[in-house]
């Protein structure tokens, strides 16, 4: 027997939950996050966001990213939004010891923090580029394929760009990830048009409707999509 034009179609399931009954409970969901250690380095980071209007990452999110990288062996990642260090900690966490990490962002002072959390474990300089620009302008001039993980950050409002952008940078079996992919519960809210919330929308869907991408959408901190390029 087919199946129903409901159960075939992705869209039919970005409403209602399918199965409420089985949604995490709110202890539960505090367990979960909360579940990995996290580093001395990477707690600073989350305490230094927050002066630099920098919105920091749970520590699901966190370990998440850890485990992701380690699960594709990174050893080439691009991340569109380096913060105060915190993503880029876990990422280099999950890479390989000899792993390179390229981190766009437009604020230098988000970046000489970064520095200082990379350095603070002992990570060597030669093993991050940290370049302070415009990521559209900067994403361009690198290599097409030569990446093995691109995250997704930065200015939600370009959220669809950076998409593009990874999709381009990343190599077949390479990952893309993208942090705050819930936005705050508006993303789920049909009613809310507010443009950031659009523009996440906007990303979730390119992926979505993508076919030369696996993708899914991970219930942690403010949720993390995650894609293969297949």
């Amino acid at each position: 027997m087919s199946p129903s034009p409901a159960a075939s179609t992705p869209a039919a399931n970005h409403g209602e939950p399918t199965s409420p009954d089985v949604a995490p409970k709110p202890a539960s969901w505090a367990y979960a996050e909360d579940f990995a250690v996290e580093g001395d380095a990477a707690a600073q980071a989350r305490v230094e966001a927050e002066p630099l209007g920098v919105e920091p990452l749970s520590r699901g999110t966190v370990s998440t990213l850890t485990f992701l990288a380690r699960t594709v062996q990174a050893k080439a990642v691009v991340e569109i939004g380096t913060g105060t260090g915190q993503s880029g900690l876990a990422l280099f966490a999950g890479m390989q010891p000899d792993g390179i990490l390229t981190s766009v962002d437009l604020e230098a002072d988000h970046q000489r923090q970064a520095r200082k959390a990379f350095s603070s474990t002992g990570i060597p300089s030669q093993r991050f580029r940290l370049i302070a620009g415009d990521a559209l302008t900067v994403l361009p001039k690198l290599s097409d394929g030569a990446y093995d993980l691109v995250l997704v950050a930065g200015d939600t409002l370009e959220y669809a760009d950076y998409v593009q952008q990874g999709l381009r940078l990343l190599r077949h079996g390479g990952l893309l990830l993208m942090t705050h992919a819930l936005w705050h519960d508006r993303v789920a809210d049909g009613s809310d048009d507010d443009d950031e919330t659009l523009a996440v929308r906007s990303a979730l869907e390119a992926v979505a409707e993508n076919e030369d991408l696996v993708a899914t959408l991970l219930p942690v901190g403010d949720g993390l999509l995650a894609a293969v390029k297949r």
